[in-house]
């Protein structure tokens, strides 16, 4: 930026110099563009001033305003008689009036053409050579042209600068959402993972644990705990595979995969029952009419609210309802157990989604002690089919 700067004073001094050179050999060569009666000197006095002023024309564009007032100054001070001249007068006038509306502000722009107009009333009134209806017609247009040419540029380079921001401010906004997108994403894979690989590693380490016991007294209940481990442990590598492919595959095929809902509570409440808890199930309402997602968040809920169970509490039976209003869907997990100290370094991320799931769908969450036990209590707003 101070470059440009620099570079545009030494332009603005090489073309103050260039009309200060060619005013003054218009006055005293002279050429045939001069016209009318007066002093050389003074002339040259006007010419010199005004081509000082215009060395400040973008950098103090206020200062090109004193072209004008240099001239109709001379002017009133020699009632008139003074030469008019093409390169010492008129050339600054228009790059006096082009500077203004170019670089100067809205209200200078107009304070400098006002000045401007000023001074060539002055000159139609009281110059005879600008009397002519050519010469008037003359000046007039070529001053206008140039603060026309002037203002035209102006209001380019603002839509220019304002396009230039727009787009900053676009692209700024596009990468907030960005990062705000895989944040989301982020802490959507964390919920999915933590919902499978918790749900399902707790139900095999409590079988497991029973087939320990159970070795040497029960080698029938040893097998089918065994059974129960393995096909627990396929399905959690299946959902980490669907997990894993949905994020890998671009396409349209991953958000084809099924996802879990209210119909795979079932599944659910027999795994629970497979690692000796009592787990009784009600689903009322319409819950086949039930949103995908909206379905998905009450299986995770009812999930991790299990694996909670198994994991945090001391409890023979448990209680699942979920109540699929028009409104609304209401999920209920009350358990009859005894609080347990949590695992060391136990981060709490199962109750922590599931508020994220509740709060995704504009509904609550509420986990606390009852009276006998533990109560998990979701609502989750609905549209109604």
């Amino acid at each position: 930026m101070e470059r440009r700067r620099v570079i545009h004073a030494v332009q603005d001094a090489l073309l103050a110099l260039a009309v200060a050179a060619l005013g003054v050999a218009e006055i005293w060569v002279p050429f045939e563009s001069v016209n009318g009666q007066g002093s050389p000197v003074v002339s040259t006095v006007g010419v010199v001033i005004a081509a000082g002023l215009l060395t400040q024309r973008r950098a103090r564009p206020v200062l090109s305003v004193g072209v004008f007032a240099v001239w109709l100054v001379i002017g009133v001070t020699t009632l008139g008689e003074m030469q008019v001249l093409f390169f010492g007068q008129m050339v600054p006038f228009m790059l006096a009036l082009y500077s203004l509306a170019r670089h100067g502000s809205r209200r200078l722009a107009w304070t400098g053409a006002a000045s401007a107009a000023v001074t060539l009333l002055f000159g139609d009134l009281f110059i005879p050579a600008l009397q002519a209806p050519p010469e008037i017609i003359f000046h007039w247009t070529v001053c206008a042209l140039a603060f026309a040419i002037g203002w035209g540029l102006r209001a380019s380079e603002h839509r220019a600068v304002a396009a230039a921001l727009r787009a900053s401010q676009v692209e700024a906004a596009s990468r907030e959402l960005t990062a705000a997108a895989i944040t989301d994403e982020r802490a959507r894979i964390a919920r999915e993972l933590h919902d499978v690989l918790a749900h399902s590693v707790s139900v095999m380490v409590v079988q497991a644990g029973a087939a320990a016991q159970a070795v040497d007294d029960d080698p029938a209940f040893v097998r089918r705990a065994l059974e129960s481990i393995r096909a627990t442990g396929a399905e959690s590598l299946d959902e980490v595979r669907r997990v894993v492919n949905m994020l890998r595959d671009s396409g349209e095929e991953a958000g084809l995969v099924p996802q879990p809902g209210v119909g795979g509570l079932d599944d659910l409440v027999a795994a629970a029952r497979a690692t000796g808890l009592q787990v009784t199930s009600e689903v009322t309402g319409d819950a086949d009419r039930l949103p995908a997602g909206l379905s998905l968040a009450v299986f995770r809920i009812v999930q991790e609210s299990l694996t909670n169970v198994r994991k945090h509490a001391r409890a023979d039976a448990v209680q699942v309802s979920v109540n699929c209003e028009p409104h609304q869907v209401e999920v209920r997990v009350v358990d009859d157990g005894a609080a347990q100290a949590s695992s060391p370094g136990s981060p709490g991320h199962g109750l922590i989604g599931m508020r994220e799931r509740a709060a995704l769908y504009g509904g609550t969450l509420e986990a606390a002690r009852v009276a006998d036990g533990f109560a998990v209590r979701a609502v989750l707003p609905r549209i109604a089919s």
